[in-house]
C-alpha cells in the first residue's frame, strides 16, 4: 500500500499518520524502581483516579505529533479524533495505520468511515485504515514517542507537585519534539520517500 502509493505520498496528496492512544497516570511519573535481582520487591498499586488518555498520530514524512486528549479510549472519542485529523488535513487523503484496539473496529467507527468514503473506490477514500500485527507494539513507532515522553517526565519526579502539572510537562513535550528515530524507519522501500 505505501510503495504503490508513493507518488502521492511524495506530493503530500496523501498523508500517512501511524496512530496511537496513550494513558497518562499520576503514577507514571514514578515509573522506576531499583533493588537487588536476586530478592522480590514488593510494590504497593494503588488504583490511582488521576487519569488522562491521550490520542496521538505521528506525521511519518515529517515527525510532527498531532496530539488531542480525552476522558478515554473509545469509539465516540475516535470519531473525534478522526475528525481532528481530517481538519489538520483538508486537502489530503489520510492514510491511518494503528492496532487492532476494540474501538477501532467497532460498528461506530465503521459507520464513520463509511460516510466519509461513502460511493468512492477505495483508492479515492478520504480515510483509508491498516492494521498493524495484532499483539505487536514495536511495529508502531509512536509508541516509542510515548515512552520518551514518559521517560523524560519521570526526570522531572521530584519537581511535579500536581497531576495538572504533570499534564503539562508531557503534552509540551510532545508538542516540541519533532520525532525521527528508527523506528520510524522500519518500513521498507517506503523509507526511501524520507530521503
Amino acid at each position: 500500500m505505501l510503495a504503490s502509493n508513493r507518488e502521492e505520498i511524495e506530493a503530500r496528496k496523501l498523508r500517512v499518520l501511524l496512530i496511537d492512544e496513550c494513558h497518562l497516570l499520576w503514577g507514571d511519573v514514578t515509573g522506576y524502581v531499583w533493588g537487588r535481582t536476586d530478592q522480590e520487591i514488593a510494590i504497593e498499586v494503588v488504583n490511582e483516579r488521576d487519569k488522562q488518555t491521550y490520542y496521538g498520530a505521528v506525521d511519518y514524512l515529517d515527525g510532527k505529533l498531532l496530539l488531542k486528549a480525552y476522558n478515554a479510549g473509545n469509539s465516540k472519542n475516535t470519531i473525534d479524533y478522526l475528525r481532528y485529523l481530517l481538519d489538520q488535513s483538508p486537502d489530503q487523503r489520510l492514510l491511518l495505520i494503528w492496532d487492532g484496539a476494540s474501538y477501532h473496529r467497532s460498528h461506530l467507527v465503521q459507520d464513520f468511515l463509511g460516510e466519509i468514503n461513502q460511493g468512492l473506490p477505495p483508492e479515492k477514500w478520504k480515510i483509508h485504515c491498516i492494521r498493524f500485527a495484532p499483539n505487536c507494539p514495536s511495529q508502531n513507532p509512536i509508541e516509542d514517542i510515548w515512552l520518551q515522553a514518559k521517560t523524560w517526565i519521570r526526570r522531572f519526579c521530584a519537581l511535579i507537585p500536581t497531576f495538572r502539572h504533570l499534564k503539562w510537562m508531557f503534552e509540551w513535550f510532545l508538542r516540541n519534539t519533532m520525532f525521527d528515530f528508527m523506528s520510524l524507519q522500519m518500513y521498507g522501500v517506503f523509507s526511501e520517500i524520507k530521503s
